[in-house]
């Protein structure tokens, strides 16, 4: 019972307890680190990881990382801009590096500092398959993903003192169990949902950037069938993961193309690359 309130207290302050509105989706998101503190100490992690990788610099593959963040980012400038969140980037300092490695990975980390790794250009294989995993990265950034996943983190530690404290007067046995019990459920049934909700809205975000920045949108779908090919049927169950599994991205991707394309020509856009 203690652990089921636990549960249930964790599950409702990431639902309700929220501090910003996601100009994309218009949703409140739970978010206790403000810009100030957060986007520091981002770009001096990201300053120090550049300087312990490989960044590839001069090539035509660099050039087109940073060509194609330009564009997206652009493009999430003008949807903000039209839709009401003049200076929302203000603070953001945009920054597109290649490093050689051969993962098959690319990450934004909180201000928009974003990496490729090397391993994923052959699965991209063009610009518009780069432009897929870039507007996906960069629409972590703008939703504040990182800052929503620190603030989760804290409650889920504040979930395990209060639990704690309940069962402080129990046997070792019965505190232990809670403590496992409590990790498990927490990290299964908040935790990974909340990462998969965010995977799933930076898809979403991702397609329409994309579409924006004048890039097909149907391509981010046959993106996803070369990562499925690619993977080998080793991922987790998609209820164990903290991403969607693939052919649930592909099946969204499907879905939500028209949508992308239509928003992309409020803009202007009726050709895509």
């Amino acid at each position: 019972m203690i652990l089921k309130r636990t549960l249930i207290w964790v599950s409702a302050a990431l639902l309700f307890v929220s501090c910003q509105t996601n100009p994309f989706t218009g949703e409140k998101n739970l978010n206790f680190v403000s810009n100030d503190q957060l986007f520091p100490a981002s770009f001096a992690q990201y300053d120090q990881f550049l300087s312990e990788n490989d960044v590839v610099t001069g090539t035509a593959e660099a050039n087109m990382i940073k060509r194609v963040g330009s564009k997206v980012e652009t493009a999430a400038e003008r949807y903000l801009n039209a839709n009401g969140y003049e200076g929302f980037l203000d603070d953001f300092r945009w920054e597109y590096n290649l490093v050689k490695d051969d993962a098959v990975n690319a990450f934004a980390m909180p201000g928009g500092k974003i990496v490729f790794y090397t391993g994923i250009l052959p699965i991209a294989e063009n610009e518009t398959g780069v432009a897929v995993v870039m507007a996906h990265e960069i629409a972590h950034a703008l939703a504040d993903h990182g800052a929503q996943r620190m603030s989760a983190a804290q409650l889920q530690q504040l979930g395990a003192v209060a639990g704690g404290i309940a069962v402080s007067g129990r046997s070792q046995e019965t505190q232990q169990i809670f403590a496992q019990a409590y990790g498990l459920g927490t990290t299964v049934g908040v935790m990974l949902p909340f990462s998969r909700k965010h995977e799933t809205e930076a898809d979403r975000i991702g397609l329409t950037l994309m579409a924006i920045a004048g890039y097909d949108p149907d391509e981010a779908s046959k993106l996803w069938e070369r990562m499925a090919a690619q993977s080998d049927g080793q991922a987790p169950p998609e209820f164990l993961s903290t991403h969607p599994a693939n052919q649930t991205r592909i099946n969204n991707l499907e879905k939500w193309a028209p949508e992308a394309r239509a928003e992309a020509k409020k803009y202007g856009v009726n050709s895509f690359q």
